[in-house]
């Protein structure tokens, strides 16, 4: 099945929203929702590059575990850790113990820290597709990449933002509502 599809409450979704339980309220009430601040940004674009090679539920799953480890995503806070911090946060089982993406997170909030307020809140919804294109018919009208996740994920690296490739920014784009690729049929569309 790639189009949408009923749920036990009748309302039609995309098939992922219904995959696991832990999905539902995600997919309803969070996935492409428009996402501003750079703090909240900050929070997705990390958790976007922790999922990188694992699925997202795993994440989800995880998700206070990472706000308790990362300082409720606070860039300021995560700029101030040091050596120390991240030895600990690859011990914590809370998250993702993966070194490559512990020291992009703590290395990402050090660049953003030097940015003005709504400074990576500009540069990632400058990114956004106008206008925004077809609403999706099923799941496999939905790229993984798009000349527009490029684009941005240039962007943020040409910024010293590490651990940000197309892909994990077209997820971005989708988790942050600067696209919306729920079905046409979906009840959140």
């Amino acid at each position: 099945m790639s189009g949408a599809v009923a749920g036990a409450d009748g309302l039609l979704r995309c098939p992922w929203g219904l995959s696991a339980e832990d999905y539902v309220a995600y997919h309803d009430e969070e996935w492409g929702k428009p996402v501003h601040g750079d703090d909240a940004l900050y929070e997705r674009l990390c958790l976007e590059a922790f999922q990188s090679g694992l699925s997202w539920i795993t994440i989800l799953r995880r998700r206070e575990g990472f706000r308790t480890a990362f300082a409720g995503f606070s860039i300021a806070a995560v700029a101030e850790y040091d050596e120390t911090d991240a030895a600990r946060l690859l011990t914590d089982p809370g998250i993702i113990r993966n070194r490559a993406k512990i020291e992009a997170t703590l290395a990402n909030a050090r660049v953003l820290a030097g940015w003005e307020p709504g400074e990576l809140d500009e540069l990632i919804w400058s990114h956004a597709p106008d206008p925004a294109g077809p609403a999706p018919l099923s799941l496999a009208d939905v790229p993984a990449v798009t000349p527009e996740s490029t684009a941005l994920s240039k962007a943020l690296k040409k910024a010293g933002i590490r651990f940000v490739g197309p892909t994990t920014a077209y997820a971005l784009m989708q988790a942050c509502g600067l696209v919306n690729d729920h079905l046409v049929d979906c009840s959140a569309r």
